[in-house]
């Protein structure tokens, strides 16, 4: 079967896209501009990227194990109310409940005090419930590495420039942004659960 490249371009920007506006201003952002304050940069970046690696490799996984097992409609109706959810929660987030302390565990290495922490955070959270829901309708590939190369992003953002940007752009915007970017999706995926459906 030929490899259709266009494609999967396009579905790992899309990925990049949304994991990127999703996690901007999120609990693992957090993490790596907490730790950062004090350790040094690279061992949480990767320490990061190796914690986003797993995750998005699970999500990945049982997003195609569901695209085998249940039928178009049903797939790409459950992807809408996700992503509509996703969108409406990231409308409607204060910024106040961004502001939570997070708090360094212990250990030996700040790599793996990273890894420990964002795999713990990120565990369940909207960007891996979206990379699942993904994966299920696209390309899993291209998700993968959409996906982490936005979580990457993200992270080294938060190390690098994190604390910077987030003093000149309120962050209840990136949230603005981001449920926005959830809603178009969430439209994009009802109308193809529409489509699946008629076909029947």
């Amino acid at each position: 079967m030929a490899i259709n490249f266009a494609e999967l371009s396009f579905t790992g920007l899309t990925s990049f896209t949304l994991i990127a506006a999703a996690e901007i201003g999120d609990k693992s952002q957090l993490v790596c501009m907490t730790l950062a304050a004090r350790h040094r940069s690279f061992p949480i970046i990767f320490g990061a990227i190796a914690a986003f690696a797993l995750l998005n490799t699970l999500a990945v996984i049982f997003g195609a194990a569901i695209a085998s097992w249940l039928p178009d409609y049903i797939v790409a109706s459950t992807v809408a109310l996700l992503f509509a959810v996703f969108g409406i929660h990231a409308l409607l987030s204060k910024e106040e409940e961004d502001d939570e302390v997070i708090k360094e565990k212990s250990g030996h290495g700040i790599f793996f005090t990273t890894f420990l922490l964002i795999t713990l955070a990120e565990f369940g959270d909207k960007t891996q419930l979206a990379v699942v829901a993904l994966s299920s309708t696209s390309q899993p590939i291209a998700v993968w590495l959409g996906a982490t190369c936005a979580l990457t992003f993200t992270s080294a953002l938060g190390v690098i420039a994190g604390r910077t940007i987030m003093k000149k752009i309120p962050l209840v915007l990136l949230h603005r942004i981001s449920g926005s970017i959830f809603l178009i999706l969430a439209a994009a995926a009802g109308y193809q659960a529409y489509l699946s459906f008629a076909v029947l």
